[in-house]
C-alpha cells in the first residue's frame, strides 16, 4: 500500500466520508432507498422461508377447484354454494375441538339460494362459539361507517398506544366498512379485519394486530382467532422496547406499530385439508362410517378456511410471491404470534453505524490503497460483508437495511475514485496504461512513487530468470498458415495470445516480472524490484504451475469443436509434434547475480536483466531438449537456493553449454513435493540410485535402475535417454582417464 504524501490526503479523507454520509443520510430520510431495500429484504425473506417450521397449530382448509369440481357432480351445486356447506363444515370442526374456526371470506350479502340458508350457517356457528367472521375497512369502499351495538364483540382496550396510533387506522378520510349480514354477524364470536396495510411498494410485509374504526380497536383475523380461545383484551404498548404486551405475548413492531411478518413459505406449508374433502369426511361420519380425515385432527388448532379456486381468492403481493392468497397473510401473523418469532427493525443507531463504517472503510481504502485493483477488492469485501451482515441478522430475527450501507459505500468508492483520478495527474495514469501490461504491480508502483526509476540504468541484484519456448512452432505456425490462407497469421495470433496470457498471468501470480515475449517464448525474471530471498523457489513455483497449466490448456485445444484442432491433429499424425503435447513448452531456470534496471535510449527503454547467470537460464531453455526432459530444466545454483522441501527433482549431468565454459550440474523439476503423486515420489528416489550408480561407472547397475524406471512410467524419455547410453557404456566402457562424471559439453543452442 503506497502512502508517500499521506498528509495531502487529511482533509480528503475527512471532507469525503462526512459528504458521502450526509448525502446518504438524507437519501435515506426521503425514502429514496426504499424500493432497492425492500427488493433485498424479500430476497432474504425468500431465502430462509422454506428453513422456519410452520405452526402445527394451524389448519388451513381451501375451497378449491376439485371441491367446486365435487360438489357440482356430487351435490349438484352450481357456484356460489349454499351457506349450508360452511355449516356442515362448522359443525365437523366443532365436533373436533377446534380453538377456533376464522372464515376469510367476506358474506355481505345474502344466500342467493334464500330460504333458511344463511339461518343455517348462522345457527351453526352460535352453537359453536368460537366462529370468526370477517369484515372490511376502506376509505373507498363500504357503506357502514359505524360500530354495530348488538351484541357486543370481542375488541381491544388498548393502553400506551398514542404515539403510534396513526399506523392503527386507515387515515383521516371516512373509513367505510362492509360487515357481514345480521344474522352472520349477530351468531359469530367475533368480528376480525381482513385490511392489509402494505408498504409504498404494494407488497404486504407488515400486518396491524387490530385496526381503528369508529373509535374502536377490532382485531385483525388472527388476533380475533385468539380472542375466541379464551386470550384476553388488554394489550398495552411498550413504548421504550417498542412491543406490544399482550396475555404474556410480546409483539415487536415497527415504528408505525405495525409487526413485521416473518413468512415460513407458500400457504401450502400448513396443514392443508380440500373443502370437499371435509363435506364427504361430513357424510361418511353422519352414516356411521369412518371418515378419511376425522375431526380429530382440528382439536386444539386454530382452522382458517379461506377460497382457493382460481378467480375467487383475493390476491395480494408478499416477498415469498407477487400473487399470493391474502389469507396467507393473516394465517403467518397468527404463526408468529404463536410462534413469537416476527422480525424487528434494528435501533436507528445500528443503521447510523453501519452507515458509517461502510463509508469510512471504503474512502480510507481507496484514498490510501494506491491500487484500483485493492480499492475495488475491498469494495467488494465491504459489500460482501453488509450482504452477509443483513442475511445473519434477518435469521436471528433483525431487519437489517441493506441498500442504505451499500449506497454509502458505492458512493464513498466513486467519489475516492474521481478524487484520486482527478488528483493523480496524468503521468501516474500514463504510467499504469503504458507498463501495466507487461511490469509487475511492485514495478509500476515503484515507478509512480518515484518517476526518475524511468531513467536509464541498472543495478547488480540476487535473482532468478526464466525462459520458455515452445517446441517446433514453426511447425505449427506454418500449419495454420496453411489450414487457413490468408487468415492464418489471425489464427496464430490467436493461438499465441490465448498460450501467453495464461503464461503470463501465473508468473505476475509468483510476484514474477515479464521481461518481454519474444513470438512464443517467454522471458521473465524473479526478485526484482522488490528484492525477496524466496526468487527461485517463486520462479520453480510458476514454473510447475505453467506445465500444469500447458496441460490443461491442451485439453481446451485439442477439443473436438476447437478451431485449433484439426490443424494440431494434423501435425500430431505427420508426427511433427507429439501426442498430447501440441504446445509442449520447454522451460530453462538459473539463479545469480543479474543487471536488472531501464535500459536503452532516453526515448525508448525496456525494464530488463543482463549477465552471464540469464545467459544460462537461456541456454538451460534449449538443453531440455537434449535430455528429452519432462520441460523444466534449473541449475545447480538454483538448487542450492529453493533447498530439499519444497520440490520434487532429479539430478542430470553436469554440462558445458555454449559459451559458459565451467560445467554446471542440471536438475529436472518435476513438482511440487506437497502435491506430487507417491509413486513420482517412489521414481525420484529409483532415480537417484540409479544416477548415482552412472557417475559411479557401475552401468550395468545403472542401466537396470533406468529400465526399471521405465517400465513404471514407458513415456520417461529422459530414462531411456540414460538406459540407452548405459548400453553403450556396457559394450564401450570409458577408462577412468576419459571418465570426468559424465560432464556433456553441449555444442549447440
Amino acid at each position: 500500500m503506497a502512502l508517500k504524501k499521506p498528509l495531502k490526503k487529511i482533509i480528503p479523507s475527512l471532507l469525503i466520508p462526512l459528504l458521502v454520509f450526509t448525502a446518504a443520510g438524507i437519501l435515506h430520510l426521503f425514502h429514496v432507498f426504499d424500493y432497492l431495500e425492500y427488493k433485498s429484504y424479500d430476497f432474504r425473506v425468500r431465502l430462509f422461508a422454506d428453513s422456519y417450521k410452520p405452526s402445527d397449530d394451524i389448519i388451513v382448509i381451501l375451497l378449491d377447484q376439485d371441491s367446486i369440481d365435487w360438489a357440482g357432480r356430487e351435490r349438484g351445486w352450481s357456484w356460489p354454494w349454499p351457506r349450508s356447506a360452511y355449516a356442515e363444515l362448522t359443525r365437523y370442526v366443532q365436533t373436533g375441538g377446534a380453538k377456533s374456526l376464522v372464515f376469510d371470506v367476506l358474506f355481505s350479502e345474502p344466500s342467493i339460494y334464500r330460504g333458511d340458508d344463511d339461518g343455517a350457517f348462522a345457527e351453526a356457528a352460535d352453537g359453536y362459539g368460537r366462529v370468526v367472521q370477517a369484515v372490511f375497512f376502506s376509505t373507498q369502499t363500504g357503506s357502514v361507517e359505524t360500530w354495530p351495538g348488538d351484541p357486543q364483540k370481542p375488541l381491544f382496550n388498548p393502553a400506551g398506544f398514542e404515539s403510534i396510533i396513526s399506523g392503527y387506522s386507515l387515515g383521516k378520510d371516512r373509513v367505510g366498512a362492509q360487515f357481514p349480514i345480521a344474522e352472520l354477524e349477530k351468531t359469530a364470536a367475533a368480528l376480525g379485519t381482513v385490511t392489509n396495510a402494505g408498504d409504498s411498494d404494494g407488497v404486504n410485509r407488515r400486518a396491524r394486530l387490530f385496526t381503528s374504526f369508529d373509535g374502536r380497536a377490532v382485531p385483525g383475523l388472527s388476533a380475533a382467532a385468539l380472542l375466541v380461545s379464551g386470550s384476553g383484551r388488554e394489550v398495552r404498548y411498550n413504548e421504550k422496547k417498542r412491543q406490544i404486551e399482550w396475555d404474556g405475548r410480546v409483539i415487536p413492531v415497527d415504528r408505525n406499530g405495525r409487526s413485521i411478518l416473518r413468512f415460513k413459505g407458500a400457504l401450502n406449508r400448513y396443514i392443508p385439508y380440500s373443502m370437499g374433502d371435509i363435506l364427504i369426511s361430513a357424510e361418511r361420519l353422519a352414516r356411521g362410517e369412518k371418515p378419511d380425515l376425522g375431526p380429530e385432527v382440528f382439536a386444539d388448532r386454530h382452522v382458517f378456511f379461506g377460497f382457493y379456486a382460481p378467480g375467487l381468492f383475493d390476491i395480494c403481493s408478499t416477498p415469498i410471491e407477487s400473487v399470493y392468497p391474502g389469507m396467507g397473510v393473516h394465517v403467518t401473523m397468527l404463526d408468529n404470534i404463536l410462534s413469537g418469532d416476527f422480525i424487528q427493525e434494528v435501533p436507528c443507531w445500528a443503521e447510523w453505524l453501519i452507515l458509517v463504517t461502510a463509508v469510512l472503510t471504503i474512502s480510507i481504502l481507496v484514498l490510501f490503497s494506491g491500487r484500483l485493483a485493492l480499492s475495488v477488492g475491498g469494495f467488494a469485501v465491504v459489500c460482501a460483508g453488509v450482504a452477509a451482515s443483513a442475511l445473519a441478522a434477518y435469521n436471528a430475527g433483525w431487519w437489517l437495511p441493506m441498500v442504505l450501507p451499500l449506497g454509502g459505500a458505492l458512493g464513498a468508492f466513486v467519489s475516492g475514485t474521481v478524487y484520486n483520478y482527478a488528483t493523480e495527474g496524468s503521468q501516474k495514469r500514463y504510467i499504469k496504461s503504458a507498463f501495466g501490461q507487461y511490469l509487475s504491480p511492485e514495478v509500476i508502483e515503484q515507478i509512480i512513487a518515484d518517476p526518475s526509476n524511468l531513467e536509464l540504468g541498472g543495478k547488480s541484484m540476487d535473482m532468478s530468470a526464466i525462459f520458455t519456448d515452445i517446441q517446433r512452432f514453426s511447425s505449427i505456425s506454418e500449419g495454420l498458415q496453411n489450414a487457413y490462407g490468408k487468415d492464418g497469421p489471425r489464427e496464430l495470433v490467436n493461438l499465441l495470445n490465448l498460450y501467453l496470457t495464461e503464461m503470463s498471468n501465473i508468473v505476475l501470480a509468483n510476484r514474477g516480472t515479464i521481461d518481454k515475449f519474444e513470438g512464443d517464448a517467454i522471458i521473465a525474471f524473479f526478485g526484482a524490484p522488490v528484492p525477496t530471498d524466496r526468487h527461485a523457489a517463486m520462479a520453480c513455483r510458476a514454473a510447475v504451475q505453467m506445465k500444469k497449466a500447458e496441460a490443461e490448456l491442451t485439453g481446451r485445444i485439442m477439443d473436438k469443436t476447437g478451431r485449433f484442432c484439426p490443424v494440431l491433429q494434423d501435425l500430431i499424425e505427420k508426427r511433427v509434434i507429439r501426442p498430447n503435447r501440441p504446445l509442449y513448452t520447454r522451460i530453462g531456470i538459473n539463479s545469480g547475480e543479474m543487471v536488472v534496471g531501464n535500459m536503452g535510449t532516453s526515448s525508448k527503454m525496456n525494464y530488463t536483466i543482463m549477465g552471464n547467470a540469464v545467459n544460462l537460464a537461456a541456454r538451460l531453455e534449449g538443453v531440455n531438449k537434449q535430455y528429452d526432459t519432462g520441460g523444466i530444466l534449473i541449475s545447480e545454483y538454483t538448487r542450492e537456493k529453493i533447498g530439499d522441501d519444497e520440490f520434487v527433482l532429479r539430478p542430470l549431468s553436469r554440462v558445458r553449454v555454449v559459451g559458459i565454459h565451467t560445467p554446471v550440474r542440471l536438475y529436472e523439476l518435476l513438482d511440487l513435493r506437497a502435491s506430487a503423486p507417491t509413486r513420482l515420489l517412489e521414481a525420484a528416489a529409483s532415480w537417484e540410485d540409479a544416477f548415482r550408480a552412472y557417475e559411479n561407472r557401475d552401468f550395468a547397475s545403472a542401466l537396470a535402475g533406468f529400465d526399471g524406471i521405465l517400465r513404471q512410467d514407458s513415456g520417461d524419455l529422459t530414462a531411456r535417454f540414460y538406459m540407452n547410453r548405459c548400453r553403450g557404456y556396457c559394450k564401450a566402457p570409458p577408462s577412468g582417464a576419459e571418465w570426468d562424471g559424465g560432464v556433456d559439453n553441449l555444442s549447440s543452442k
